[in-house]
Order: structure tokens, then C-alpha cells, then sequence
């Protein structure tokens, strides 16, 4: 049997996105910038995806701007902002220690340019410290970065209380919704936010597709980062990826609260099967069963103590199960999980020994099952090999 459990790193591609997507590779394969009917068929199809992604947001169309992913969504969301405010004095932005890589790397790109950037601290389960928010923001604040769902631990932050404490202080608020775009509510109105970063490709979209939510009233304002032609209303050059945008707006379109319903109860099936069975882990994130809606519905996290994350990995590969032990865009990086670190996991609770199961509509109960089985098996097997095991052992 072969499982997919990592589906926070990619999903495959729906059958009827990959269908919406077809024609605009041979049939309909105008550029969207020509004048004559190609170009205007390719430009119907931009507009009207581009409309289906924005009313997700509640945003008007003419506030999403195209890109090719969540990395450079982000990157303009920051740089562009800290750019656009630094001759008005306003260079200090403020991040939560446990964002994704492509904003802790942009923020420290930043501040070798001179910017002054905080980062939040998080409680055990992930949830940013909103007093000290409110008391980090200064009248040099430019902008907040909080995403709204963790990559690694799942944790939904209360993006409408920050909002909040970010219209009243008068700073641009962005969030890194890659992770929960469609599977938590997310309304760029109620919340207050001036940029929203999303990706096509966490849910059942191509890669290679993404966009950038930003605030009509911030778009004369922000700088841009791709200088070239007067693509997307003039704030991102490039020529259109029209089948791109296509698959991401008919994944939208997919994407219901069935499918939400589903992934959760499968997410606690699995939670709670893992604490049944193996004793001495740790569930990373909110706990399920007095913030199992603060957590999103297709994320496990759990630290095994005595052994290696990396080992589990490699072993539950060999059955056919694929795993991660964190964010895939640091899967090489031999260091501990910055999120782990950020909550205060130890190396003695199992720190090094962590994986992480992400879900989607597609997995099964039967594939649950065979995950559970083999992670038993896989565990004890690295525990009776493990020095720490069996000094534990010995001194029971």
C-alpha cells in the first residue's frame, strides 16, 4: 500500500482541475496581454478565476494579484511594504517566531538593510502573545506578519483580535494563509487585513500558481518588486500563467465543509489511535479536545521520545508511507524545528523525535490504519535500539 501523509507539503492535483486546466495548454493558449481574440479568451479566463479567489477572501477582484507561489507572496508583502514606508521613517515590522521560512528569511534579509524587526513569542501550543504585540507596536511600526494557520503544528491564530489591535495602532496587517486557505474561514474584511499570502498547491491546485491579497487603498502604495510590463494592474510583470490560474480558482471551487468535516474527524481518528498505542509522546499544537478548532483539520505533530524523527521518516518510507518531520521547505536543514524550539519542546520530550501527518480529503480510514500499525511496529523496533530506551528501562 502506498499512503500519502504529506499533504501540507503538496497535494496532488485534482482530476477536474487538471480537466479546467487542459485547454488553456493547447487550445486556449493565447497570452492574456495580446489584443486579438487569443489574447482576450486568455484574459476572460485570468479575470474570472481571478473573481472565484478573491470572493473566497471577500475581496474585490482587482485586489488579487497573481504570483508563482506563497514564497514570493510573502516576500512582496514584506519587502514591498518595508520599502514603500522607509523614507517616512516607519521601519520597524514585527513577525511571530514560528512563521515559514519565507518570512523569517525575508524578515532577516530585511534587517541587514537596515529594518528593525520583532518577533512574538508563542505559548506552549502555538497561540502569539497578543499583550506583547500591543506593547512591540511603536510609532515606527510599519507592518505585523502573523500567519493564520501554523505549517508544522496546525495552530489557527485569532486573526480577527489582531486585526483589531492593528487597526487601532494604524498598522498594515499581513498573514501567511498558505496553509489554511479553504480550510478555515478567511474574510480580509472582518479580520482587517491589508495582504493575504495563498498558494494553489496545498489544495489540490497546480504548483507554481499563487497570489497576493492587497488592500486597494495599499496597492498605489506598495512597491513592487518585478519590474517589467503592466501585468496585474501594474504591481507584478510577467506574462500570465493562465492555466495556473485556472486550476487554482476550480480547486477553490472544490473545496467544501465537507471536506473539512472529514479531514478532522480523520485528524483525531489518528491523534487519538497514536496516544492509545505508544506511550511517552507528546501532541504538538492545540490540544483536540479543548481547542480542536484552533487546529487545522488535516494536521498531526507528535514527539516520540528516544529516538529520531529522521528514522521514523525512513522506515514508514520503506512501507510506502510518506511522512514529514516539519516544513519540506527546511527538510534539509539538520537543525531542530525553529516551531518546536519557539513552543518550548525539549530534547527529553522527544524533540528530535518528531513527524508530522497532514492530511486530505483524499486519505482513508484504511490508510490510517496502516500508518498506525507500521508506527507502532517502527517505534518499538527504534526504542529497543535506543541507548536512552534502555538505560529508562533498566531503571524502572
Amino acid at each position: 500500500m502506498k499512503v500519502y501523509f504529506d499533504n501540507s507539503a503538496t497535494t496532488p492535483v485534482d482530476e477536474e482541475v487538471i480537466k479546467a486546466m487542459i485547454p488553456y495548454f493547447n487550445e486556449k493558449f493565447g497570452n492574456a496581454s495580446s489584443l486579438h481574440f487569443f489574447g482576450h479568451e486568455a484574459r476572460e479566463a485570468i479575470e474570472r478565476s481571478r473573481e472565484i479567489i478573491a470572493k473566497r477572501l471577500n475581496a474585490e477582484y482587482d485586489e488579487l494579484i497573481f504570483t508563482s507561489g506563497g514564497t514570493e507572496s510573502d516576500n512582496y508583502a514584506l519587502k514591498g511594504i518595508a520599502y514603500a514606508f522607509k523614507e517616512k521613517q516607519k521601519d520597524h515590522l514585527i513577525v511571530s517566531s514560528i512563521e515559514h521560512p519565507a518570512i523569517l528569511n525575508s524578515a532577516k534579509a530585511l534587517e541587514k538593510e537596515g529594518f528593525k524587526v520583532s518577533y512574538l513569542n508563542v505559548d506552549k501550543e502555538g497561540f502569539v502573545d497578543l499583550d506583547q504585540l500591543e506593547k512591540l507596536i511603536t510609532d515606527k511600526t510599519v507592518l505585523v506578519s502573523i500567519m493564520q494557520a501554523n505549517n508544522e503544528i496546525g495552530t489557527i491564530q485569532d486573526l480577527e483580535h489582531i486585526g483589531q489591535i492593528c487597526k487601532e495602532k494604524d498598522v498594515i496587517f499581513h498573514s501567511d494563509a498558505v496553509q489554511a486557505f479553504t480550510k478555515v474561514p478567511l474574510d480580509v474584511k472582518k479580520y482587517n487585513l491589508d495582504l493575504v499570502s495563498i498558494t494553489a498547491h496545498k489544495i489540490h491546485g497546480p504548483k507554481g500558481i499563487g497570489a497576493l491579497y492587497i488592500k486597494k487603498e495599499l496597492q498605489r502604495r506598495i512597491k513592487k518588486l518585478i519590474d517589467g510590463g503592466g501585468h496585474e494592474f501594474r504591481l507584478r510583470a510577467g506574462t500570465e500563467n493562465v492555466p495556473g490560474a485556472v486550476g487554482f480558482a476550480k480547486a477553490v471551487e472544490i473545496a467544501t465543509t465537507d471536506h473539512i468535516q472529514y479531514m478532522t474527524k480523520l485528524r483525531n481518528y489518528i491523534i487519538k489511535n497514536i496516544f492509545d498505542e505508544i506511550p511517552e509522546c507528546y501532541l504538538n499544537g492545540p490540544d483536540i479536545d479543548t481547542k480542536g478548532d484552533k487546529r487545522l483539520c488535516n494536521n498531526v505533530n507528535v514527539s516520540i521520545k528516544y529516538i529520531e524523527g529522521e528514522s521514523i521518516l525512513l522506515m514508514l518510507s520503506d512501507k510506502g508511507i510518506a511522512v514529514s518531520t516539519g516544513s519540506a521547505c527546511a527538510s534539509k536543514n539538520i537543525e531542530p524545528s525553529h516551531v518546536l524550539q519557539a513552543i518550548g519542546r525539549s530534547y527529553e520530550e522527544g524533540l528530535h523525535g518528531t513527524i508530522r501527518v497532514s492530511l486530505s480529503r483524499k486519505n482513508t480510514y484504511e490508510e490510517a490504519d496502516y500508518f498506525l500499525m507500521n508506527l507502532k511496529e517502527i517505534v518499538e523496533k527504534l526504542r529497543n535500539m535506543s541507548p536512552l530506551y534502555r538505560k529508562k528501562q533498566s531503571n524502572v
